[in-house]
């Protein structure tokens, strides 16, 4: 591997924190757009403009994340996006690569960097001071572009599933919004509108409700339970293995072919599809788990809760501060009405369930390759493997 050699984080990067330029919930409501907008945990919001062009490392600057680190807290921005003034944004000076940066900072414990204990922060002349050991440049990118390709495949496995879903999506509106497998047929009138004849305007409630089964994990003390929470939801939808010593609140049981959906925030649209889970799984409570009442109508439950009609519905009813304290009554939400026709439903479904079985594997695919990624990546910083091993 070569000589390792200790610098200051600062000694080989530029740091661009001037660039920075934060708006406010209110101005970006504003100006909404097809760019970017970073905080401290990736892509908080999309506008109309951007700052950056280009591929720079962003790192948290503040957040209860910084002590935790649950989540990365370094990550790569390519593009054009904008960034607020809740990460620091950095570049290579020449001294390093700035993907192995990346690696490097989120596989390290810079808990001593960080200040404040009601508000973490790093601020920037402590991250300036972050201690690394480096092996030469180009051991550096070979490892960068070692661990990159596992990346690459799961950011594959991304785009794949973002593209099914939108086709889940295209199909659901042609159905059910446009109805345009029936054109041919006759239509009548209904409150929504002109719609297939012997088809009925039907609220959701008829076809999923919501699961009041919830569990106080601090009971079981002992006990391991997969935690679907928001932070594992934006952690690559990775649900976190926690005991029940270290839950300390009640929680929603999860059961197989149940679609969650973020109440907490809800302009941020998180929406979890669970098909099979495994013993003592769990949610947040800020999730809603809604679930069919026929568990063949799942992948139309699913498609319905990530159409924008109903999404539409539930920001209507959004309430609480601006920010991160929106929430909605999920009951509210059952009053959605549809165009319904069991026999259709039913059909959609069918066709839909092998798109979302993909997304599944892919999903599993993406959880399996990080997990190699980062049994790969200590080994690799430390120099215990080389890249020829």
């Amino acid at each position: 591997m070569g000589e390792r050699k200790e610098y200051k984080l600062g000694d080989v990067v530029n740091i661009l924190d001037s660039k920075r330029v934060p708006l406010s919930s209110k101005e970006r409501s504003t100006r909404k757009g097809s760019y970017p907008y970073y905080g401290a945990q990736g892509i908080i919001d999309y506008i109309d403009d951007y700052i950056f062009d280009g591929t720079y490392l962003l790192i948290a600057e503040d957040g209860e994340n910084l002590k935790s680190q649950k989540q990365n807290i370094a990550q790569l921005a390519s593009g054009k996006y904008w960034v607020n003034n809740h990460a620091h944004i950095v570049e290579s000076n020449g001294k390093c690569d700035i993907r192995y940066i990346c690696y490097l900072l989120n596989n390290m414990d810079i808990s001593g960097y960080i200040t404040g204990s009601a508000q973490p922060k790093l601020n920037q002349a402590n991250m300036s001071s972050i201690c690394v050991i480096l092996p030469s440049l180009e051991t550096q990118k070979k490892i960068a572009d070692t661990l990159s390709i596992l990346d690459d495949k799961i950011e594959v496995n991304r785009r794949i599933n973002e593209n099914l879903e939108q086709q889940a999506q295209a199909l659901f509106k042609s159905w059910f919004v446009d109805f345009e497998p029936f054109k041919n047929g006759e239509f009548v009138e209904s409150e929504l509108g002109m719609i297939p004849k012997g088809w009925r305007v039907a609220c959701i409630n008829e076809v999923l409700e919501i699961s009041k089964q919830s569990i106080n994990p601090s009971k079981y003390p002992q006990d391991l339970f997969a935690h679907y929470s928001i932070p594992a939801y934006d952690n690559n939808k990775n649900p976190e293995k926690q005991y029940g010593k270290e839950i300390l609140s009640n929680k929603f049981i999860v059961r197989n072919k149940m679609t969650l959906f973020s109440k907490l925030n809800p302009r941020i649209k998180r929406i979890w599809y669970v098909n099979e889970v495994e013993d003592n799984s769990i949610c947040s409570t800020e999730f809603v788990p809604y679930i069919a009442k026929d568990s063949a109508l799942s992948p139309f439950v699913y498609s319905l809760i990530s159409c924008q009609g109903f999404y539409d519905y539930v920001m209507s009813m959004v309430n609480g501060a601006t920010g991160s304290h929106q929430r909605f009554h999920p009951e509210d939400s059952l009053s959605y009405q549809i165009a319904f026709n069991h026999e259709s439903v039913l059909k959609f479904s069918k066709v839909v369930e092998p798109m979302i079985s993909q997304i599944m594997n892919n999903q599993q695919d993406s959880l399996r390759l990080a997990s190699l990624r980062d049994a790969l990546l200590p080994r690799l910083m430390s120099g215990e493997i080389s890249i020829n091993d």
